[in-house]
């Protein structure tokens, strides 16, 4: 049975292709379209999906699709009727928006497929997409599941008990009763972008001092006893899809927001803080209820929010659960992944054969096709024998790599295929990365990868931590050896890396632990602030001779400056 799985009505619109319980390949429409957070319809995803799953259209059977357009419509027309006078941007949100998204779909079937083999469309759920598809590639035969994001089709939040082929629903949080939302508006305070820049903002949060303001924002947000989201909503715009998300009330509590590029002022930090605390206590008091409620030992985490890894790392800690699993593709660019476990277990009743335990299912790129960009472009370049041992030795001697192998990564997290690598042990390493490669703010930090055996040694974690989604401490008397990973409140966003999933990463992080003593690896996006991750090799060559890099290590060859 062959299933497309495809998000084209959100954010990060993608596609995956997923044969006989297999998940073949899963791509993000913005690394084609280098346009960040895409809300194109994907359709350079779903070509290349078809590709790589060497198959033609009319073989697909099902078409599995992120949203259901006329789910919770009722509730969305009382809550627009309750509020006439705000009635304008809400048409142009649900109905124009919608209406165009649901055009662009319609058109695609027609031209794709013929007339007597079109596959069976089914349309799945937002929260559902997240939260049941999330569970059904878990490693987890029983767990209790958690979705929060800024709102699907008018849910914001869904917890519930997945057992087997079967997730059960115990309750949604309501639009506009968003914990999503909320910390949206905190993020647009900050003076970054709303819906797209949540990270820097808790990247920002240990600057602050949560103390100043947490009680303030305690009467912003509450939770139920049933686990459910309440917002006072007088503090807040973002209900009547204005341009501010932030109300007048705010302000007078919180202070003036940070303008976009402004200085940053103490309070702004400070407020960062606060909300990024409130977070963590509104997602422990959920996962409460989750653990009263279903009695398992195992936590999934989906939805935008669960890219909080901040919040990760606190429910791993302090929830009482043996672990958690979130999805790499956390976001909305892994509900067409989403969508179509969601199909074959929920919907068709199919037994679970998958788990989504290795990132790397997109695209690449062979050595042949490499070469023929570099000589294309008349580069000077060496043909490497090891490339992992070459590597090593120029990031031993402070070096700054990009590092292009393998298939790519999916979802926001460079994992090792689409990075940018250097040696954590350099004092300056953050501070000259982010001013001469990344261009991004200075205080933001950087990521380690650590080869599985040996991240004990260095982290306070007792569990894998595979896509970079569980913020940990860095071990006290191992920060001084490792100031360009360790953050101001001494910790770190890890990953751990398995040889078996991705070998030759493995191989780079062993080699330089070999020569230092620390099998630890700096790794950070390949890409510049404000672009989407690099796909082709041609994206590879235009970032790295644009920025402050010192070499390119892509397929077997070596590029140095």
């Amino acid at each position: 049975m062959i299933v497309l799985g495809i998000n084209y009505y959100f954010h990060d619109s993608s596609a995956a292709l997923v044969i006989d319980g297999e998940l073949i390949v899963a791509l993000e429409e913005e690394r084609f379209t280098r346009n960040k957070h895409t809300r194109e319809f994907p359709e350079n995803a779903i070509r290349e999906c078809l590709r790589i799953g060497g198959i033609e259209a009319d073989q697909i059977d099902h078409v599995a699709v992120s949203i259901k357009p006329t789910h919770c419509w009722q509730k969305k027309v009382a809550y627009a009727l309750k509020k006439p006078h705000k009635a304008a941007p809400f048409v142009k949100h649900e109905l124009i928006n919608g209406f165009f998204k649901q055009r662009r779909f319609k058109k695609w079937v027609t031209d794709t497929f013929s007339a007597n083999k079109r596959p069976k469309i089914a349309f799945i759920e937002h929260h559902l997409s997240h939260a049941a598809g999330t569970f059904f590639v878990s490693p987890y035969e029983d767990a209790a599941i958690m979705a929060i994001d800024g709102s699907g089709e008018w849910a914001c939040a869904w917890l519930g008990h997945g057992k087997g082929n079967k997730v059960t629903c115990f309750n949604e949080s309501l639009f506009p009763h968003s914990l999503g939302s909320v910390y949206e508006s905190v993020t647009e305070f900050c003076g970054f972008k709303p819906n797209y820049d949540e990270g820097k903002t808790m990247g920002l949060a240990p600057l602050g001092d949560a103390s100043k303001y947490i009680d303030e924002a305690r009467k912003v947000v509450s939770i139920t006893d049933a686990g459910q989201i309440e917002v006072d909503l007088s503090y807040f715009s973002y209900q009547f899809w204005g341009y501010k998300r932030c109300a007048q009330k705010f302000y007078d509590v919180f202070g003036e927001p940070r303008p976009l590029n402004g200085e940053f002022k103490q309070h702004h930090q400070d407020v960062a803080a606060a909300f990024q605390l409130l977070l963590e206590e509104c997602a422990l008091k959920m996962a409460a209820v989750l653990k009263r409620k279903t009695q398992a030992t195992h936590l999934i985490i989906a939805g935008g929010v669960a890219l909080n890894s901040v919040m990760n790392g606190r429910l791993l800690r302090e929830a009482g659960f043996d672990d958690v699993y979130i999805m790499p593709a956390a976001g909305d660019n892994g509900t067409s992944i989403g969508a179509a476990y969601t199909l074959l277990h929920q919907e068709l009743n199919l037994p679970r054969t998958f788990v989504h335990d290795n990132p790397y299912v997109g695209n690449e790129y062979s050595d042949e096709e490499i070469e023929t960009d570099l000589k294309k472009f008349k580069l000077s370049y060496k043909q490497s024998d090891d490339i992992a041992t070459d590597t090593a030795k120029l990031l031993q001697d402070g070096k700054i790599g990009g590092w292009y192998q393998g298939r790519m990564e999916i979802g926001p997290r460079a994992l090792g295929s689409r990075s940018i690598v250097a040696n954590p042990a350099f004092p300056d390493m953050k501070d000259k990365i982010n001013a001469e490669v990344k261009f991004r703010e200075a205080y933001r930090p950087f990521a380690p990868s650590a080869t599985v055996e040996a991240a004990r040694e260095f982290f306070d974690i007792d569990v894998e931590a595979p896509f970079m989604l569980k913020v940990c401490q860095v071990k006290k008397e191992k920060q001084s050896i490792m100031p360009a990973i360790t953050h101001v409140d001494g910790s770190a966003r890890l990953q751990t890396v398995k040889s078996e999933t991705h070998p030759l990463y493995h191989r780079l992080i062993s080699q330089l632990g070999e020569r230092t003593g620390v099998p630890v690896v700096l790794n950070t996006s390949f890409n510049i602030q404000g672009e989407p991750v690099c796909e082709s090799p041609r994206d590879a060559i235009r970032c790295f001779y644009s920025t402050g890099l010192d070499f390119l290590a892509i397929g077997s060859f070596l590029i140095e400056k």
